[in-house]
């Protein structure tokens, strides 16, 4: 097996995109929702004025050359090569910070707060708050290898990023993410291998034992609405995911209509909008990463890691210095009380006033403020 790390290019060819414009223009649609909202789904008139941007007025090669700009590489674990991003700091003293992405999401997320981490002097902030950024596609997701094999759990996963920062160089870093960049920041800290010093997660993973919800406060009813309303009406595609992810690849992989919609139902959802996911982020940024999905093929390999890992979105015992960030319209919010039962060394929680699931996308500057003030202390 190698260790080494590559040097890596995007540069997609041309008759893909080819493709993609073909199957677009061919595309059978369906007939409108019944109802005038987004309960039935992604209402026909939004996916379509998606779909026209994404076939007239989308440029794929402007997010290739911005991600060729940054520093990509590839290496290998367990004969699977994992895509990364790398972006060092020009303070040598940068913390270093291996960032995961959720699904539907991928490296394409944290755009916005590369720079003000990396190099906070350069955008108004204190130099000694810097990070030495690594920002891994997880395996199956972007364009990391798919997993030719089970195993690719989230426990692995976290292992094998410890393993990625050893590879780097870093003998001191700390870990942070969302979605199943939580999961997997929660396993980090639940390992607590060797050089890391903590972790920060925007969606943490807790519950209520039996006796908070004997009379619940006015904070743990909107927890537990919140939770009720995912399982009711936002939970459908997970169980699909969980469940046959290979049967939902056959239609994603081949329709990049409904591997569109299939994402940008959940840009709607998950994100602190006045009603359509615009509101929040632009059509080119859901664009640019719908097609972290469309170009790799990875429907049904990103889905599979709900098959492998659905379970570990469970509390687990975490002892190294934690930062948590709540962002109002995130899935999970569970209280303090909630999380101290399995997260023993809280060094930072925060409960913000804007801002959904994407946190880094949608708040950017939010985001690194709570990045910033939870690692200060641990420099």
């Amino acid at each position: 097996m190698s260790d080494a790390i590559t040097p890596f290019t995007l540069s997609v060819p041309q008759a893909d995109l080819d493709d993609l414009t073909q199957r677009i223009d061919r595309a059978r649609w369906p007939e409108a929702e019944l109802v005038g909202d987004w309960s039935q789904g992604a209402p026909l008139a939004r996916v379509k004025a998606l779909v026209d941007h994404w076939r007239h007025g989308y440029d794929w090669r402007r997010c290739e050359a911005r991600l060729n700009g940054l520093g990509q590489f590839k290496t290998e674990f367990d004969g699977l090569g994992i895509h990364f991003l790398h972006v060092r700091s020009p303070n040598p003293a940068a913390l270093p910070l291996i960032v995961t992405h959720g699904w539907p999401g991928s490296v394409m997320e944290f755009m916005k707060v590369i720079g003000p981490l990396t190099d906070p002097a350069a955008h108004g902030g204190d130099p000694a708050d810097a990070f030495h950024l690594v920002m891994p596609s997880l395996p199956g997701f972007g364009f990391s290898d798919k997993p030719r094999e089970t195993g690719w759990g989230v426990e692995k996963i976290a292992q094998v990023w410890a393993r990625l920062m050893q590879r780097l160089g870093y003998v001191r870093w700390a870990a942070q993410g969302g979605d199943w960049g939580s999961a997997v920041t929660s396993a980090i800290g639940g390992q607590a291998p060797e050089g890391c010093v903590g972790i920060h997660v925007n969606m943490p993973m807790a519950r209520p034992a039996p006796e908070d919800l004997q009379n619940p406060g006015l904070r743990e009813q909107q927890a537990l609405a919140a939770l009720q309303h995912y399982q009711e009406w936002d939970s459908g595609y997970s169980k699909q995911q969980a469940t046959r992810p290979q049967t939902l690849g056959y239609g994603l992989a081949d329709s990049a209509v409904g591997q569109a919609a299939w994402i940008y139902e959940k840009m709607w959802a998950w994100t602190d909008n006045k009603g359509a996911p615009e509101d929040v982020l632009s059509m080119d940024e859901m664009l640019d990463n719908i097609m972290f999905y469309w170009l790799p093929g990875n429907a049904t390999s990103s889905a599979r890691l709900y098959w492998e890992s659905f379970g570990s979105f469970a509390p687990r015992d975490i002892h190294v210095p934690t930062g948590v960030s709540i962002f109002p319209k995130e899935i999970m919010r569970p209280t303090r009380k909630w999380a101290e039962a399995s997260m023993h060394n809280i060094i930072h929680w925060n409960e913000l006033e804007k801002g959904g699931h994407f946190a880094a996308w949608e708040q950017p500057e939010l985001y690194v403020k709570e990045v910033r003030d939870c690692f200060r202390q641990l420099r």
